[in-house]
């Protein structure tokens, strides 16, 4: 593996925790939307990752990229609250409320923060062994 293709795979790597990251702030920011009907609640959403690996069967090394491979809602049900002087309940006076967990979410987003942590430190690592190396020549 060549030392450059460190900051393709972390870069990668930032790429999906960052992706990861916006999701997590769009399902925070609507976890208190409330909705009329079922169909327009809004659905807590999950990024789908995979490693894209490169020529396992050519070379030693299986070193791959983080890929973002989609987004995913949620199949989990919405909540449904009897609130009868709500301006936006129903006719038989409930409410909907999205399915997100904030808890989970929190924990989601300190997951990918130190993630995406992680992999800058790859990168600063990478970049200081590279230029101690091109020091060595002097």
């Amino acid at each position: 593996m060549s030392a450059f293709n460190i900051f393709d795979i972390a870069g990668s790597g930032m790429n999906a925790q960052s992706v990861r990251l916006n999701l997590v702030a769009s399902n925070i920011s609507n976890a208190n939307s409330v909705s009329s009907s079922l169909g327009q609640v809004y659905k807590s959403r999950q990024p789908v990752f995979a490693a894209a690996l490169r020529n396992v069967m050519d070379k030693q090394d299986a070193a791959g990229k983080v890929k973002v491979l989609g987004v995913v809602e949620s199949q989990a049900p919405a909540v449904r609250e009897y609130a009868p002087n709500h301006p936006m309940a129903d006719k038989d006076g409930y409410i909907f409320k999205p399915n997100v967990n904030t808890v989970e979410e929190m924990a989601n987003m300190m997951s990918a923060s130190r993630s995406y942590q992680d992999n800058v430190e790859v990168l600063n690592t990478a970049k200081q062994m590279l230029l101690q190396t091109l020091k060595m020549g002097q």
